[in-house]
């Protein structure tokens, strides 16, 4: 080699620096060996020789360098885990496409860690596995309206089922349960047609209501109508009764007084009425005032003095409707 070449002027490293330099890098690894982070949220499980130590909670924690090692990293937080949608047939030989959702949550690190070979993996079988069994007990109808109760089936078996793995379910949601085309289109006929059943029966229903309150309104009524005939006639008796005995108390006077002052109300009310413009008299209307004096009469008294002797009436003391042929 030449004289003034840069190897040349190289300074040459003696055993002793070489020894430290390889120290100070095996002091660096070593150390990084043995500080372990752990994030929030997770709980590391520690290995000494294949078998399980101690757990590394969040945080700086520190393990023997070359004999420990991190063996499983855990999330104990809540974990979301889909379960893929599968065909289930019901009890009634109904084929149904089903999925859902299973929230869980890690409760002891070293069982999930170490009495289960994927925990994911066997909730999931586990899940596909308990839907079949559950929804196969169930027919159709229940089963499309039922999602609480297959929630809760489910819920209970999987909860049980997980506990020695160390973790806890809290919820399971079916998420879809959806009949084939072909049994979607039937049920809306089917639905279509109950429909129109119900509504015919309302309507029904309704006009059979409505014909029975007529009918009791028909009763009401004639009833009240027999009522009121009733009463009038009753105050008619009555009215006829006292008259009855008025006349025979006062003997015939007092009758053609009472028929004289009907007579005269009635022709009074007669021609008072505007609406009519032509007042018809009767031919017996010139026995009216013979009715009249035999009333003025019978107001005076038989015993009364004094007074001149009321004139004959033209009509020969005819009352209003009688003929001559009928006075005796």
């Amino acid at each position: 080699m030449a004289p003034g070449t840069p190897e040349d002027t190289m300074p040459e490293l003696s055993l002793p620096t070489v020894v430290l330099i390889a120290v100070l890098l095996l002091a660096v690894v070593t150390v990084a060996q043995g500080i372990r982070t752990v994030p929030q949220g997770q709980v590391w499980t520690v290995e000494r020789f294949g078998a399980f130590t101690r757990l590394l909670a969040p945080g700086l924690n520190l393990i023997v360098p070359y004999i420990d090692r991190v063996g499983h990293k855990l999330n104990v937080q809540e974990v979301v885990l889909d379960i893929p949608e599968q065909s289930v047939i019901t009890k009634d030989n109904a084929t149904v496409a089903v999925d859902g959702i299973v929230y869980y949550r890690v409760m002891d690190p070293a069982k999930a860690a170490y009495a289960v070979q994927d925990l994911k993996q066997a909730l999931v079988a586990m899940a596909m596995t308990n839907i079949r069994a559950v929804i196969g007990e169930m027919d159709l109808d229940q089963t499309l309206s039922s999602r609480d109760r297959i929630n809760t089936s489910l819920l209970n078996i999987l909860d049980g089922a997980t506990e020695p793995w160390g973790a806890k379910v809290s919820r399971v949601e079916i998420r879809k349960i959806e009949p084939p085309e072909t049994l979607i289109r039937a049920m809306n006929l089917q639905m279509t047609a109950e429909r129109e059943r119900r509504a015919s029966v309302a309507k029904a229903e309704g006009e059979k209501q409505a014909l029975v309150l007529q009918a009791e309104g028909r009763r009401d009524a004639a009833m009240r109508d027999a009522e009121a005939r009733e009463a009038l006639a009753q105050a008619e008796a009555n009215a006829t009764k006292m008259v009855a005995d008025a006349a025979a108390g006062a003997g015939a006077d007092a009758l053609r007084y009472f028929i004289a002052d009907k007579y005269v109300k009635a022709f009074e009310a007669m021609a008072a009425n505007p609406s009519s413009r032509l007042v018809i008299v009767p031919m017996e209307s010139a026995a009216l005032a013979g009715g009249i004096t035999q009333a003025m009469e019978l107001l005076r008294g038989p015993g009364t003095a004094g007074g001149p002797a009321p004139p004959a009436d033209p009509g020969g003391g005819l009352l209003p409707g009688d003929r001559p042929w009928n006075r005796a």
